[in-house]
């Protein structure tokens, strides 16, 4: 029987990000594959400036009604097809039709809350969701039961699908280590949008409140843009949106990354400041904490929203020794490790090779 001497995957994407490229140019650099990625246009409120391979096809969504979206997938022959959820009505279509021929994969971060909308989207999953994907691809653990309702067993749930750009974090990790012993300076960092949801509010409130308690050296260095303004305060500096190849000189100058969150799925800046040795405060509604934060060692976990909680924790690291916030970096860094850019290629393609 003649076998392709290339094999082809299909990427059905929403939202693409950066670390999500790094893990299609490591897949590319390691099998060489041929690549397609449908993709929604870029968020202007994270507005990555990505750089295509020539060895990636890219596809415009809106560019495409079902039975053209169809027609393309059937002219690309792809050997596994993947789909960011199952909100895409096209991207369905394409799957339905593809399941049985391939593997079908759909990732979602979704955590088992026990909805009315989640049971009934359980109850139904042999005729929907199951009727579309023959196996899904999710973050980790916080995903697992709401896989498992959803009709998939463990012989077909993937884990590890948000894997940052560890290469270049894992590098940014050993080139800034012993900068940071010598550096005086002392801050806080937090990456994400200005969103009531990812509590940005609640750090802000917290770290003026320990301010005015305990006044310190500490300052508080924020990247990102969204429909909050941006709090004015000596201590607490503003940068916008940043771009991941831009992030060195802020991961160079800062000292312990935190991520107050009100609703976080997952979270893969966790996986990348993790990786580059910081210690780690997250809220309790991170999903990467699970994974990447252990209680004491290499950071801690506060109740989301509670100002007086993430207070306490910042006053703590505040009065840390600088040898036990470099102690606590190198463990982030070893437990960063746990996931890479190798086994997120690797997990894909032994599906593939077991096709």
């Amino acid at each position: 029987m003649h076998q392709k001497e290339t094999k082809k995957i299909l990427f059905l994407y929403t939202e693409l990000a950066g670390y999500f490229l790094s893990c299609i140019k490591k897949l590319h650099e390691k099998y060489s594959l041929e690549i397609h990625i449908v993709r929604y246009k870029v968020n202007k409120e994270a507005p990555f400036d990505f750089k295509f391979s020539d060895t990636i096809t890219v596809y415009d969504e809106s560019n495409f009604d079902v039975d053209q979206l169809l027609a393309l997938a059937q002219k690309i022959g792809p050997d596994i097809v993947y789909c960011s959820g199952w909100i895409n009505k096209k991207y369905l279509k394409v799957c339905k039709c593809l399941k049985g021929e391939m593997p079908t994969i759909v990732g979602f971060d979704n955590h088992w809350k026990g909805t009315l909308k989640q049971h009934i989207a359980s109850l139904f999953s042999k005729y929907s969701i199951r009727n579309y994907f023959s196996h899904c691809w999710i973050p980790g653990e916080p995903q697992m039961k709401f896989a498992h309702k959803l009709g998939f067993t463990n012989d077909n749930i993937l884990t590890g699908f948000y894997s940052a750009n560890t290469d270049l974090f894992l590098s940014n990790y050993e080139m800034y280590k012993e900068h940071k012993l010598k550096r005086i300076e002392k801050r806080f960092i937090y990456v994400g949008r200005y969103y009531d949801f990812k509590g940005i509010k609640t750090l802000w409130d917290a770290f003026v409140a320990l301010q005015d308690e305990q006044p310190n050296e500490w300052e508080l260095w924020c990247l990102g843009v969204g429909n909050i303004t941006p709090i004015n305060h000596s201590k607490i500096k503003h940068f916008g949106f940043v771009q991941p190849e831009q992030m060195s000189e802020y991961i160079k100058n800062t000292d312990v990354f935190v991520l107050p969150s009100l609703v976080e799925p997952w979270g893969v800046v966790v996986h990348e400041f993790a990786a580059a040795g910081f210690p780690l405060l997250c809220s309790n509604k991170v999903g990467a904490a699970h994974l990447f934060v252990n209680e004491g060692d290499n950071g801690f976990v506060f109740e989301a929203g509670n100002d007086s909680d993430l207070k306490s924790l910042l006053k703590k690291v505040v009065n840390l020794p600088k040898q036990e916030l470099v102690k606590m970096g190198e463990e982030s860094n070893k437990m960063a490790q746990k996931l890479t850019l190798e086994k997120w290629t690797d997990t894909l393609m032994q599906l593939l090779d077991r096709k």
